[in-house]
């Protein structure tokens, strides 16, 4: 049998033991935490917004329903979710702690307190019990995550039957020059702004090649289906910039 040790992830261009990817993600997310709401709008010339409206409108909230909402630090997500299903509840889930703080600090997680609760914990070993939500999202956070299938298999797991999977993060042009043209800004112009915005370029580095070394839709889609997930499909946004990947465990 392997040991886990000798397993090895991405970690931007570098290739680590997967036991250090964790810390690693933490160290870089660590640095932005301040700063992250910026970064998703450089990152994404702020259509990040757009997309997350969009991600909510395929949703669809409902009053009542249960959200847990994984690498959700800020609480933009929880906070879209809550406003559009008019009653509800939110589980804030997130690896890096100032993430969460920085969460708490913004208005609407005043407004919204009695419904919102701020977990720290690891997307790969969920700590609630079978069964326990109707809504699972992560948006831009499983890219980050060691190993994603076994993000993907907690999220079937803590999802109520009926439960549904929704994932928006960056993803693949399906056209070979777009995509050319789209690296080169990537890899040339968002670390400069990290350096000049946020005084991080490193953190910025990574998080761009992260994107690249990220599954393309349709490998993410099977990925999804292995969970479990049936119905499952998904969408571009912004040509392909970002994805959306639905699923319902039925």
């Amino acid at each position: 049998m392997t040991d886990n040790t000798d397993k090895t992830t991405h970690f931007g261009r570098e290739t680590i033991p997967e036991g250090e990817k964790a810390g690693r993600v933490k160290g870089v997310f660590n640095s932005v935490a301040s700063k992250y709401d910026i970064m998703n709008d450089v990152m994404s010339v702020g259509i990040h917004r757009v997309w997350k409206d969009a991600m909510m409108d395929w949703l669809a909230p409902r009053p009542g329903q249960r959200l847990l909402d994984v690498a959700g630090g800020t609480g933009d997500i929880s906070f879209r979710f809550l406003k559009r299903a008019g009653r509800g509840h939110a589980t804030v889930l997130d690896l890096t702690e100032p993430m969460l703080v920085e969460g708490r600090k913004r208005a609407e997680a005043a407004d919204l307190a009695d419904s919102l609760n701020w977990v720290a914990g690891d997307a790969m070993s969920l700590p609630f019990p079978d069964n326990s939500f109707d809504v699972y999202t992560i948006s831009f956070g499983i890219r980050n995550v060691t190993v994603p299938q076994q993000a993907l298999n907690e999220a079937f797991r803590v999802l109520r039957p009926g439960g549904r999977l929704m994932v928006l993060e960056f993803s693949q042009l399906p056209n070979e020059g777009l995509q050319k043209l789209y690296d080169l800004y990537s890899f040339n112009v968002i670390p400069r702004m990290g350096q000049m915005i946020a005084g991080d370029r490193d953190s910025y580095q990574y998080l761009v090649e992260s994107i690249r070394n990220f599954p393309d839709q349709d490998t993410f889609l099977a990925m999804v289906r292995q969970a479990g997930f049936e119905n499952s499909k998904y969408r571009n946004l912004s040509m392909g910039i970002a994805a959306l990947h639905s699923g319902w465990k039925i």
